[in-house]
Parts: structure tokens; sequence; C-alpha cells
């Protein structure tokens, strides 16, 4: 269910495969430097370690102590779920865990993520995975999916392409053009950092997306929020809403789950918006008392 407190996707009970264990751990730190743009010896000097020796790991000339690896994962800010790839390359044991959100220990941070959406009400929050798959969400989100094919509402449920798919709510995306642009974009920057084949597969799905039918080729606007932010405005049931979106992370996490977790919390740009949510939100209170 999207429109209530949802739980736990499947997306997230299943750990991934490590498809990168059976390359070298050189291999995969040299992968990672050139997707930082560094060079051996920018990386060297930064690990504070001889670009000789950088060099000779990189090549497979020297095995790198598991603290090495741990060292140059650090300044390479590499994904946690990464740093236990290459640690297995190495020979080592991975060093995160990897647990489903509903595992007994991630108690407290279950209960943080539901704090955070039910307190954001009457606006719409949703809590995502690496993969943009709604693992939560408020009751605020509800009245932003309506007319999205009862398919892509059946878990697990992909907030980018419930968004840009013809059977989502494109259709009801006002700016839709700008919209697309700006979600392409930030999908390509964590390609770009993370360099994970599902979301390049999903940036590649999302682009192939026609554009729905009645969508004006010139949607961009001046409207204030427009000059500090791509706002998604949204025709709904109750009204055009507009709004802008924020994401919080959890601080220095070491668990793999925790570390690829984010809550975005959707705030009004406008005060019709916000006005009809209030609304929107007292008569469901009301509803639920009768």
């Amino acid at each position: 269910m999207i429109g209530g407190m949802n739980t736990l996707s499947l997306a997230q009970t299943v750990p991934s495969p490590n498809l990168g264990a059976s390359r070298t751990v050189g291999d995969l730190l040299r992968e990672w430097r050139q997707r930082r743009r560094m060079s051996q010896l920018l990386l060297a000097t930064e690990a504070e370690i001889a670009t000789r020796h950088l060099s000779f790991v990189e090549s497979g000339r020297a095995l790198p102590s598991r603290e090495m690896v741990m060292h140059l994962a650090e300044r390479l800010e590499v994904p946690l779920r990464a740093r236990n790839t290459l640690l297995i390359a190495a020979g080592y044991a991975p060093l995160f865990r990897e647990r489903a959100l509903s595992d007994p220990q991630l108690a407290a941070a279950r209960e943080a993520v539901d704090l955070v959406l039910k307190g954001h009400e009457p606006y719409p929050a949703l809590a995502i995975d690496r993969h943009w798959t709604i693992v939560a969400a408020n009751n605020a989100l509800a009245p932003l999916l309506t007319g999205a094919s009862p398919e892509l509402l059946k878990p697990p449920v992909n907030a980018l392409r419930l968004s840009l798919h013809p059977e989502g709510i494109a259709a009801s995306i006002v700016n839709w053009h700008a919209w697309r642009e700006h979600v392409l974009a930030r999908l390509q920057r964590q390609i770009d950092v993370s360099g994970d084949d599902t979301l390049s597969a999903l940036r590649d799905e999302l682009a192939a997306y026609p554009t729905p039918p009645g969508v004006d080729a010139a949607d961009h606007d001046d409207t204030a929020a427009n000059q500090i932010a791509v706002p998604l405005r949204l025709r709904t049931p109750i009204g055009v809403l507009s709004f802008f979106s924020t994401t919080t992370v959890f601080g220095t996490p070491v668990d793999v789950t925790l570390s690829e977790l984010a809550i975005e919390a959707f705030f009004p740009a406008d005060q019709q918006t916000a006005a009809a949510l209030r609304e929107f939100a007292e008569n469901q209170r009301a509803e639920a008392e009768r």
C-alpha cells in the first residue's frame, strides 16, 4: 500500500549478488579512482602513500592489507556495499553488514523513518532505497498518485518509474519536460557516484518513455519556485499542486541498508498547495472519526 505508512519492499529483504567478487582488488580500485577522475598521483597524495605502491596495488603486483583497502576506499568515497566488494576481492571478510529493514536490530532506524514521515504530514514524504524503490510513505502521498495504473502501484514500487511512466502520473505533471530533465540528471549523478548497473538500466528505461499526450512542449515557467529549484507541478483531484523536495539520509551509517536509505520530503512551493494539502488532511481525519 502506497497511501499509508508502508512497511518493507521485497527488494530490501534479499541481499544483492556480489558482482565484483571475481575481479581483482586492483582492477576495482582503479575503476573507482577513474570514476572519481583522480590520477594515481592525486590519490596517492591524498592517501599519503607512495605512488609506486598504489601502482603496484592496481596492477596486482602488491596485495593491499585490509587497512589499506579501507583507507583507499575512504579517500575514494566508495559506498559501503562496494567497500565490501573491495574487501572480498582482496581476500578479506566483508566489514559492513546488510540487514533487511525488518531486522530487529534496525528497529530504532525504522522508528526514526516512520517518525519523520508521519511528522511531515500534511505534506507528502517517502523513504526509498538505492534503486528508488519505495519502502515507506506517509498518508499525504495518496493525492499525488491518482490516475496511476494499479500495476505500477504493486510493490515493489519504483518512485522514478511511477513519475515518468506513461501509465504512472506522467500525464498529470504540468511541467513534464522540466521534471523529466531534472530526474534524468539526478539519476545520472547517482550513477556517476555509485557505478550502479541497475540505475543505469533505469535511466535508459526512463529516457525512452514517450511524451505523455497533451503535454505542452513549452512547459517551462518563471515562477518563484522555479528560480531556486525545479518544482514538481502536478494536477490532482484537489487542484494543481506545486512542490520542491529535500533529501534526508542517515549520518555515518555502518549498515549497508541504512547507508542506501533516503527520505524524500516534499514541501509546498506556494500557499495554494499548502492550503489544499491541509484541507485534504483535515477531511481525512473527519472521515476517519465518523
